[in-house]
């Protein structure tokens, strides 16, 4: 793994754990995450439709009320929690 992508993917950990709290957006979450480049480089392909997908998901659950959403943003929480272990994984193997 590089220390780019490692630092990367701590910086969207981060970023995860400040929007759970509720110090960041949905929309600068997913600001955030798009902008890892270099993590997304390091990962295969579908590391990156699976994180978009689930950024676009995200940020659209914050447009509507929890009950009015088909998608639960604490699950795609934990679908992002998910994918950033993954990932880990991915980059330390």
């Amino acid at each position: 793994m590089t220390d780019t992508a490692h630092t990367q993917l701590a910086t969207l950990a981060q970023a995860l754990q400040s929007f759970e709290r509720g110090d960041h957006t949905a929309a600068t979450l997913s600001t955030l995450a798009r902008q890892q480049t270099a993590l997304l480089a390091s990962l295969p392909p579908r590391y990156s439709e699976v994180l978009l997908n689930l950024l676009d998901r995200l940020e659209s659950s914050a447009l509507f009320s929890e009950e009015s959403c088909s998608f639960s943003q604490k699950d795609l929480v934990a679908n992002l929690q998910m994918w950033e272990e993954k990932a880990r994984g991915v980059l330390t193997a």
